[in-house]
């Protein structure tokens, strides 16, 4: 399991927003390359960026930026998200070393256009599901489906992809704690990994999240975390080593 520290740009700034609302931003980095390559340092081995502006756009935004990260942490895997909505523009990010596109709007709202980009990009493509109260929000959260999540889940997980990073809004950049249940509900009704977001602020919701999947037959990627490590709740290097101990 792997604690994942995110980069969330927006006006080529590191910050992190609560419940998706692009009113409420706390900026807590102008130099995204930098920032990223503290977590690096700090011992993370793998990255989450999200383009903000591009996640609102219908577009990317930071490409450039992006590109500069993973151009000077060539050793370090990195996934990447927001606007992505075309074949062609999940070719340009691994072009320049994304290593896995995550989809999340277009995915939801054109289930074939997620079946197409798996099958040109096996293992390549995360299937990005934010829901509020269980059910599927699209359009950078503006705009809440009736579609199931857990429904969802459970066919993409036919797909070749490398995984889900499943986030509950309501838990976003609040620091209340990760849902653990619906993570794990979610986890347990597809055949794909899944990354834990939302919520996540201190070692007692990693422990958390850690002892639900013991014995269970979901599997859980890791864990994305963000404002906590951000403000100091919680410790990148503990948080890890906790998710590496032994049950």
């Amino acid at each position: 399991m792997l604690l994942i520290p995110a980069i969330d740009l927006k006006d080529g700034q590191c910050v992190r927003l609560k419940q998706g609302r692009m009113d409420d931003v706390t900026v807590f980095s102008d130099a995204p390359v930098e920032m990223a390559r503290h977590w690096h340092n700090s011992g993370c081995r793998r990255l989450h960026i999200v383009d903000l502006d591009g996640a609102f756009a219908g577009a990317p935004r930071n490409k450039d930026i992006i590109g500069e990260i993973t151009g000077s942490l060539p050793g370090l895997s990195i996934q990447v998200g927001g606007g992505i909505r075309s074949l062609d523009m999940i070719e340009q990010y691994l072009q320049v070393g994304v290593d896995q596109v995550i989809l999340g709007t277009r995915a939801v709202e054109d289930p074939p256009f997620l079946e197409e980009a798996a099958s040109n990009f096996p293992g390549k493509v995360i299937l990005g599901l934010d829901a509020r109260d269980g059910q599927v929000a699209t359009d950078g959260w503006d705009v809440t489906s009736d579609t199931s999540a857990v429904a969802f889940a459970q066919w993409a997980g036919s797909l070749d992809i490398a995984g889900i990073v499943f986030t509950d809004i309501e838990r976003d950049g609040m620091l209340k704690g990760v849902n653990v249940a619906s993570t794990l509900e979610l986890a347990e009704a597809t055949a794909v990994p899944v990354i834990a977001s939302g919520g996540i602020s201190s070692l007692e919701d990693v422990a958390k999240l850690k002892a639900a999947f013991k014995g269970s037959k979901g599997q859980l990627l890791g864990a994305i975390t963000g404002r906590a490590i951000y403000e100091g709740t919680l410790d990148l290097q503990a948080g890890q080593a906790l998710f590496d101990a032994p049950q």
